[in-house]
């Protein structure tokens, strides 16, 4: 028996699109799981997979006790909060698992504290298949008490949740972490094209590009190990990064192949050098962010304990 069926907490999920879907799904398989979406057709496909569809909203929420939340837009999280929070029969909890601004999240808690009712944001990493599967990852966010709730209904369907502290923060780093993938697909393709028109195949660049020394070494390397220790001494210097850096935009330049990501990554390496930064680990550009935004990327040791 889970721990969802032992201790009684109906879940109901509020948007029932893909995302939505497969998290009721992943519900369903442990303990009867509502759900809601404003779609009929939604309402119907959700029924025939065995979830408990109502057509009016306050039937809904009158039958749960915990609403997760999985909607398309910000501006649809925070006006559905406003509508639980208007009913007579509230929840004890709102999960957002949408992805939302962190902004939003607060505005959602804020509205949801005049009530004594607790929020948190719980955004997924993962595709559909891992959460109708019940092997979700949770970026939380909230005060203590609603977090601490939370994962008592988040665990039986979760392969991992982490605790990210403050309101928003689950919402921010799953933005960031979506920003960084496309960012990163830019810089792929734009890669692979000038591979191309050099004649090497895609297998083979794949390969190159998956080694120890490969796309893990910025992070493995350059942020884990020297801007974590704030360490920018020996290594491969700015000076020497902006030449290669160089050469990349003369090889496109030659191959007639356009850059977008890859140009303008170029930029911090000119400012890096102008600003003395030259003979510093190519890490150091870090530094300049720290001055820029007045943050300490170093991480440092609580010995108190």
């Amino acid at each position: 028996m889970t721990d969802q069926a032992r201790n009684g907490t109906v879940v109901g999920v509020i948007g029932l699109g893909n995302a939505g879907y497969a998290v009721a799904s992943a519900f369903a398989k442990l303990s009867p799981v509502h759900g809601y979406d404003l779609n009929g057709d939604k309402r119907t496909s959700a029924s025939q997979g065995g979830i408990i569809t109502h057509d009016q909203f306050g039937a809904f929420t009158a039958a749960i006790d915990v609403a997760i939340m999985s909607l398309p837009h910000p501006d649809i999280s925070l006006a559905v909060t406003g509508q639980l929070l208007d009913l007579e029969s509230r929840p004890k909890l709102i999960i957002d698992t949408s992805t939302v601004t962190p902004q939003t999240a607060i505005d959602c808690a804020s509205l949801t504290s005049a009530y004594g009712v607790g929020f948190v944001d719980a955004a997924i990493a993962g595709g559909v298949a891992s959460m109708a599967d019940g092997q979700m990852t949770f970026f939380m966010g909230g005060d203590d008490a609603s977090k601490a709730m939370a994962k008592t209904v988040l665990e039986p369907v979760a392969a991992g949740i982490y605790d990210l502290g403050k309101t928003g923060a689950g919402m921010g780093i799953k933005v960031v972490n979506n920003a960084v993938m496309h960012a990163l697909m830019v810089v792929l393709i734009e890669a692979f094209s000038m591979s191309k028109k050099l004649g090497v195949p895609n297998d083979t660049f794949i390969s190159i590009l998956n080694r120890e020394e490969g796309m893990l070494r910025p992070l493995i390397h350059r942020v884990q190990e020297r801007m974590n220790a704030g360490d920018f001494d020996g290594g491969m210097s700015v000076i020497n990064a902006r030449k290669d850096s160089c050469l990349a935009l003369e090889t496109a330049q030659q191959l007639s192949v356009p850059l977008f990501a890859i140009s303008a990554s170029h930029v911090p390496y000119e400012i890096a050098v102008a600003n003395g930064l030259g003979a510093s680990d190519y890490a150091a550009l870090s530094t300049l962010w720290e001055d820029w935004v007045k943050i300490i990327f170093k991480e440092t040791s609580d010995t108190s304990a």
